[in-house]
């Protein structure tokens, strides 16, 4: 399509005496076009306001605060335009439908959740490689036919419409499940009777649910809910309107508390978790005994540590980091659960205790060592058993089983190898194929190379490296590098289909496990949280400088990439140094760190982050802040955004305000794209074949910037 100059302004000229935000709507969308048609390269203008307020002494400058009211007209109208420049520019790359192509080999693939067994009855998720969504399946007994419960394909045209297996009574008869709009982290609870095959008429209403426990006779089921005062435990009646549900437990709780609710394996203990904001720097454990019923009893509520119970029997056991930076075992009787009585079953050792299942009447125990996965199988009295048997260095993830039965299962994977999902006998240690997902990759022409640096403290960090096994180290291979470094959160190797693209071009695909996660234990996540934020950066920056110097690189030919709280590591990182990098690609991101905290769930991160209504911890959220440290002129690397109008959980007003900040400030020349859905968010939602789209957008934009051909 093509239009004149003076056509075009004839046509807004005409729009003047519709209201302001339509007027809005009609300048922006035809500067698009302009920019579509080359008379613009780009992207469109952002209005600023400059909103200025004084912090603690500080004065602030907010150039476009208007841009964080989402339901503004005017807003609407630059989402809109900011996508349709990004989209043409995308469009536009030489050779994307090829890299397509070969993402949609390594994604569209048959893939499968471990099982949930229950009374002979097997429970699991299933998305074949030629559908969009995960379906709800069961299997009547282990080598039974897979029989299809819910299908969530027919519930929205443009499939946005997830479900997410939630809960199955002990007898296989009813079923919990969640119902999912776009990528929101709200669900609407719906019930299942297997039998009959049919919806039970309750629902539990669209909101943030931290567990949801059915009971073993099926008349009821315990479930936390967070809501505007803070998290609550509630009993349901099935049949009864939940408006009637029983508060349980939870008053007294402001919304920066997460907790969360479980019924054992024979129902009937309730366990009740209240943790302490999203670092989980304190973690308090309560139980009641359903069967007297007795009151709640506190296990622990005054001990500034992590704390996660599970039971198995009569029994209790804590995973905490008490006393233990890297974690150790307490079992605690519940017939007498006072901390005199506690007794330490597996203690503290040089790996990190991630996590424990109690399953055919023993302890499994995931450590990670050295940011590899291992699992060690205890007695109940701590005395060990054996250790399962690892195909290769790599994540074990998903363990389920009962305390009553033997069989368990888990799942397997690294970066070159697909999930593969075992089925293990806990009383003969005896393990079995159960099913082993099939990608297109030629492992044997890949390397996984685990690697130590040093960063800028003298602190050594480890660092993976997936590449060609051939790669000569001349500096001329494009790398990306990605990272998280928060939260008491690992980066185990998994199967990640960019990192084999990433190799087959040629290229370098490295993973730095920074400080503020959960390797090495509470020790490494303390040394990058609240005021020590500063590390996390200095981590990832020397990875990227160690890649340079060591001949994989150089700095042209290096992006980086990261979600979330990797969107604030790699925010950071191309605003405090911009001439290390080539291209950037930050989605979901936390950027403004003085208003991050009044927006969603946000208010769960301040243990992690500091506030800056807390003099102190402004200073040091101020110093690293992405968003207020963009300086006008700087040749900032390409950027990508991406984030999605279904994100609750980090809003995306963050990835709107810095990217039109970036696109006024930078002096490269180099593009500085937005890439907004409107149905995606934190916890997926996105059917396949727009996973596979959103995906190539990404690897194509950084591969083109870096002069990659493809």
């Amino acid at each position: 399509m093509s239009q004149s100059t003076s056509e075009r302004n004839t046509f807004i000229s005409s729009c003047r005496h519709l209201p302001w935000f339509f007027l809005v709507t009609v300048i922006l969308t035809a500067l698009v076009v302009c920019g579509q048609e080359g008379t613009r390269t780009g992207p469109p203008p952002t209005r600023t306001d400059n909103v200025k307020e004084v912090l603690h002494g500080v004065e602030i400058v907010d150039p476009y605060r208007w841009l964080e009211d989402r339901k503004s007209p005017e807003t609407q109208a630059w989402i809109e335009a900011q996508n349709q420049y990004t989209q043409s520019v995308l469009a536009s790359i030489p050779g994307r439908e090829k890299l397509a192509r070969r993402l949609t080999e390594l994604m569209k693939i048959d893939t499968i959740s471990a099982p949930v067994e229950c009374n002979g009855r097997y429970f699991f998720e299933k998305r074949l490689a030629d559908q969009e969504l995960f379906v709800i399946y069961m299997r009547q007994g282990l080598n039974g036919a897979d029989q299809a419960l819910i299908d969530p394909h027919p519930m929205s045209p443009d499939r946005t419409t997830s479900v997410d297996l939630l809960d199955v009574s002990r007898d296989g008869r009813l079923l919990a499940y969640g119902v999912r709009q776009g990528g929101q982290d709200e669900v609407e609870v719906h019930f299942l009777d297997v039998d009959a095959r049919k919806d039970l008429p309750d629902r539990l209403p669209r909101a943030d649910y931290f567990g949801v426990a059915l009971k073993p006779d099926r008349a009821g089921l315990y479930y936390a809910r967070h809501g505007t005062e803070g998290s609550r435990v509630f009993y349901h009646p099935l049949g009864q309107d939940p408006a009637g549900d029983t508060e349980v437990f939870g008053k007294g709780y402001g919304p920066e508390k997460i907790i969360t609710a479980q019924l054992s394996e024979d129902g009937r203990y309730l366990l009740i978790h209240v943790v302490h904001g999203s670092a989980a720097d304190k973690t308090e454990v309560y139980f009641q005994d359903l069967a007297k019923p007795g009151p709640i009893v506190p296990v622990v509520n005054d001990i500034p540590a992590r704390f996660y119970a599970t039971i198995g029997g009569n029994q209790l056991f804590l995973r905490t980091n008490w006393q233990a930076a890297r974690g150790r075992v307490l079992a605690v009787n519940l017939s007498n659960p006072t901390r005199a009585h506690w007794r330490e079953i597996i203690p503290e050792t040089d790996a990190v205790i991630e996590n424990i299942f109690a399953a055919g009447g023993k302890l499994l125990v995931e450590y990670t060592r050295n940011v590899s996965s291992q699992v060690r199988v205890f007695e109940p009295s701590g005395k060990h058993m054996r250790d399962l048997v690892l195909p290769a260095l790599g994540r074990v993830a998903a363990v389920s089983g009962r305390w009553e039965s033997s069989e368990t299962f888990y799942a397997f994977d690294s970066y070159t190898i697909p999930m593969t999902i075992y089925r293990y006998d806990a009383a003969s240690g005896e393990q079995e194929v159960w099913a082993r997902l099939k990608a297109p990759v030629d492992s044997a022409r890949l390397e996984v190379k685990q690697v130590w640096y040093e960063s800028k403290d003298g602190t050594k960090v480890p660092m993976f490296l997936v590449s060609r096994r051939d790669i000569k180290l001349d500096g001329a291979h494009p790398t990306l590098l990605s990272g998280y470094g928060g939260f008491n959160l690992s980066e185990m190797p998994r199967f990640l289909p960019r990192a084999v693209l990433w190799a087959e071009h040629g290229g370098v695909f490295a993973v730095a496990n920074l400080r503020g996660g959960g390797e090495f234990g509470e020790e490494w996540h303390k040394a990058a949280m609240l005021e020590k934020k500063q590390n996390v950066f200095d981590d990832f920056v020397a990875a990227a400088q160690w890649l340079v110097a060591k001949g994989y690189t150089q700095p042209g030919k290096l992006a980086i990439a990261g979600t979330s709280n990797g969107g604030l590591l790699v925010g950071a990182a191309l605003t405090q140094r911009p001439e290390l990098f080539g291209a950037v690609a930050c989605g979901y991101p936390v950027l403004d760190m003085l208003r991050y905290h009044k927006f969603l769930v946000a208010q769960f991160w301040v243990p992690e982050y500091g506030s800056a209504e807390d003099p102190d911890q402004f200073k040091y959220l101020y110093a690293y802040s992405p968003y207020h440290h963009v300086k006008p002129g700087t040749k900032y690397p390409a950027v990508l955004f991406f984030t999605g109008d279904s994100d609750t959980r980090v809003d995306p007003l963050h990835a709107r305000k810095m990217a039109a900040l970036l696109q006024a400030a930078s002096g490269s020349g180099r593009p500085v794209l937005l890439r907004y859905e409107t149905k995606s968010g934190h916890s997926g939602g996105l059917p396949l074949s727009k996973e596979v789209e959103q995906m190539t957008d990404v690897q194509a934009f950084l591969l083109w910037q870096l002069g990659v051909a493809f």
